[in-house]
C-alpha cells in the first residue's frame, strides 16, 4: 500500500514537463549593429554607427521574462563614414570621449505586448548622466544558428529616441543645425551562453 502512492508520485514527477528557465544572451559582435539617424541642417539625416560594444541580456523564452540587460559602447568608436565629421562628434561639443569613453544602456525588465513585440524600459548613462530609454523590441527569430557557433540564437531588432540635451549635448541645437533628437537603431543576433 505504500509503495503505490511512491511509484505514483515517481511517475509523475518523470512525465512532469521541465519548468521553464531563463538563459543568458551575449551580443555577437559580428552581427550586431549599433547606429544613430540625426536630423543635418534639416536637409536629411545623417547616419552613423559605434564599432565597438559589448554587451548582454537574461531572457526566458516561455514566461518572456526579461533581466539584467547591459549594454557597452565605446563612445570613441562612432563612424558616420567622414573623418573630419567623426573627430568633431568625438569632441566636447558631442559626446566628448576622452572625458567619458564610454556610454552605457541597463534594464532590467520588458513589457510584451505579444510573442513578437513589447517594450524595454531602461536607463542610458551618456556624458555622466542617467535618464530613462525606452526600447520598442521585435523578436524576428529563436532558433539554433544552422551553421558556425550553432548555438540558440535571438534575432531582434530595438529603436528608441533620445533628446541629447538632456545629457547636456546642446550644442547645435539652438540654431537648428543638429537635430535635439536622435533615433537609435539596433539589429543584433544574441548568443545563448551554454552552460
Amino acid at each position: 500500500m505504500i509503495r503505490i502512492p511512491i511509484l505514483a508520485a515517481a511517475m509523475a514527477i518523470a512525465v512532469t514537463p521541465a519548468l521553464a528557465e531563463p538563459h543568458r544572451y551575449e551580443l555577437d559582435p559580428t552581427h550586431t549593429t549599433i547606429a544613430f539617424l540625426v536630423d543635418h541642417l534639416g536637409y536629411a539625416d545623417t547616419l552613423g554607427a559605434f564599432l565597438e560594444f559589448e554587451g548582454g541580456f537574461t531572457y526566458d523564452m516561455d514566461t518572456r521574462e526579461l533581466s539584467n540587460v547591459e549594454i557597452t559602447v565605446k563612445t570613441a568608436s562612432v563612424e558616420s563614414f567622414n573623418e573630419a565629421r567623426d573627430n568633431h562628434v568625438r569632441s566636447k561639443d558631442f559626446l566628448d570621449v576622452e572625458a567619458f569613453p564610454v556610454m552605457t544602456f541597463r534594464a532590467d525588465g520588458g513589457a510584451p505586448a505579444n510573442e513578437t513585440t513589447g517594450t524595454v524600459e531602461g536607463n542610458l548613462t551618456l556624458l555622466g548622466q542617467t535618464h530613462p530609454l525606452t526600447l520598442d523590441v521585435t523578436l524576428n527569430k529563436a532558433e539554433k544558428y544552422p551553421f558556425g557557433h550553432g548555438r540558440f540564437t535571438l534575432g531582434i531588432s530595438a529603436r528608441g529616441t533620445v533628446q541629447r540635451s538632456a545629457y547636456g549635448m546642446a550644442y547645435a541645437v539652438d540654431n537648428g543645425f543638429v537635430g535635439d533628437e536622435v533615433q537609435l537603431i539596433i539589429e543584433t543576433e544574441a548568443m545563448r551562453i551554454e552552460e
